[in-house]
């Protein structure tokens, strides 16, 4: 009798533990098909990177809280030899900082505005399930900081840009990075990991003009890139710079594209892609000789390196590589493999081909739009329109500003002192330091790409908005401020 008890008791814990386990089992499974209830435990800081470096695989980590903190710089950097630009940067590097976060992740994102800076800014994650990807969230002025929360709920390589109006301005002066969310245990391990972006930049100096060169908005409504580049320059991964590996090793290039305008097709001159995942999700093709990589988007591609010799990455839309500057270098060491590729190697195959550019000449006549009889009811309407797409980030809603950055539009004594000053301002922007109802200011104004019409309205909006003068703006007196009168 007593045995049969013993026996009895044993079989009852054996049943509970195997149930537990399977309890346990069930809760792991449901959390790994809902990534949302994937219980994070402790606090870490993200590690952030500069290109073409990233930080560390997260392996088979559990889900964290991942704090990560990120500047926002704008700073004056090189765009070629001799060719000065000033980017606006997320972690002072263009593309901005790596961020290498796991499936299930609670992020505390931290995004600063450097007090130096001379414009607001937000970010948009594209791996962030929420309202503008975190842009609604992290609107911030120059000299202060915002703080938001997300769940990282989709593994994948993801970009993340500038979302502040203009939003074309700011992604093209270097506003955007990645974002990689690696699977439940990681990625498969490789030998070498790089990080490689692809961006479009429009400057008013033509390709190769020397000195510090401004922004084409112009240009770039228009898509005519002067630069097509890898990590922010030309020459940025060639010579001195080129990625490296060696005979043997694997290597994985996390590659995106931050636009603003232009598709990359991505190549490298002599290997074959072994995987490819598509535009960075979970879908893998096998050996791609050239992947698409859209405005916005990102691909991840592993290949084995087989033989020595120096490896050319490219847009295969091949003057964009070879005369506006999308070209890179990978240098791999090791015993040749004649079995594999044999030959006499020559040199200066494959270099960038110079900035010389040949236009076909411009015979389109530019045509003067007419010139509407409008009402003032009707100015003022069509003019809130051109402030809500233009004006809106820096001067509000209401014209307010934002205090210690952007001055006041409503009541404004600098505003309602010199109607032509003010329009002038909108023609050609406007740098410095100006006081504004007794306080000083020193901010950019950028210069408008409007039409004669749109400046007239939109200015004839503000001056009867506000408190203000109650002028009504015509299109001749724009058209004497712009020649000069």
């Amino acid at each position: 009798m007593r045995h049969l008890k013993l026996s009895i008791l044993i079989f009852t814990m054996a049943a509970f533990v195997i149930g537990c386990k399977n309890q346990k089992n069930e809760k792991v499974d449901l959390a790994v098909n809902d990534p949302a209830k994937i219980y994070v435990k402790g606090t870490i800081e993200a590690e952030l990177t500069a290109p073409p470096f990233v930080p560390a695989p997260v392996g088979d980590r559990v889900a964290k809280k991942l704090l990560v903190n990120m500047e926002i710089l704008e700073k004056e950097g090189t765009m070629a030899d001799g060719v000065q630009y000033v980017y606006w940067t997320f972690g002072g590097s263009v593309p901005g900082s790596f961020i290498r976060t796991r499936i299930g992740d609670e992020v505390e994102f931290t995004l600063s505005n450097h007090p130096d800076n001379k414009l607001p800014h937000n970010i948009d994650l594209h791996a962030v399930t929420g309202p503008g990807g975190g842009a609604t969230s992290s609107f911030v002025a120059p000299g202060h900081k915002k703080t938001f929360s997300f769940k990282t709920l989709n593994p994948g390589l993801y970009v993340y840009h500038c979302a502040t109006a203009p939003v074309g301005m700011h992604i093209a002066n270097g506003m955007y990075g990645l974002i990689l969310v690696e699977p439940q245990g990681g990625l498969p391990k490789v030998d070498k990991e790089y990080y490689i972006m692809q961006g479009d930049f429009y400057t008013k100096g033509e390709n190769g003009e020397r000195g510090l060169q401004a922004f084409d908005m112009r240009k770039a409504i228009d898509e005519d890139a002067d630069y097509v580049v890898f990590n922010g320059k030309v020459g940025a991964l060639t010579g001195d710079n080129a990625i490296t590996a060696n005979v043997g090793e694997t290597v994985r290039l996390y590659v995106g594209n931050g636009g603003p305008n232009l598709t990359s097709s991505f190549h490298v001159i002599g290997e074959i892609f072994d995987n490819v995942h598509v535009e960075g999700g979970d879908l893998i093709n096998t050996n791609v000789q050239t992947t698409s990589i859209p405005a916005g988007g990102a691909a991840i591609v592993d290949f084995k390196v087989d033989v020595p010799g120096t490896f050319i990455l490219v847009d295969h839309a091949i003057f964009r590589a070879f005369n506006k500057g999308a070209l890179g270098m990978l240098k791999v060491k090791g015993k040749e493999n004649k079995q594999l590729y044999s030959g006499i190697k020559q040199e200066g195959i494959y270099n960038p081909e110079g900035a010389t550019i040949q236009t076909m000449p411009d015979d389109k006549k530019i045509k003067t739009p007419k010139k509407q009889n409008k009402t003032l009811a009707q100015k003022i309407s069509d003019g809130k329109q051109v402030y809500t797409k233009t004006c809106f980030a820096c001067h509000q809603a209401n014209g307010e500003g934002i205090a210690n950055a952007f001055p006041p539009l409503a009541n404004s004594d600098y505003l309602n002192a010199d109607v032509k000053r003010a329009i002038s301002i909108v023609l050609n922007g406007k740098t410095g330091e100006i006081t504004v109802n007794g306080k000083k200011y020193n901010s950019v104004m950028t210069r408008q790409t409007l039409t004669d019409e749109e400046v007239a309205d939109v200015m004839t909006y503000i001056y009867n908005s506000w408190n203000n003068k109650k002028t009504n703006v015509s299109i001749s007196t724009v058209q004497l401020v712009k020649n000069g009168h």
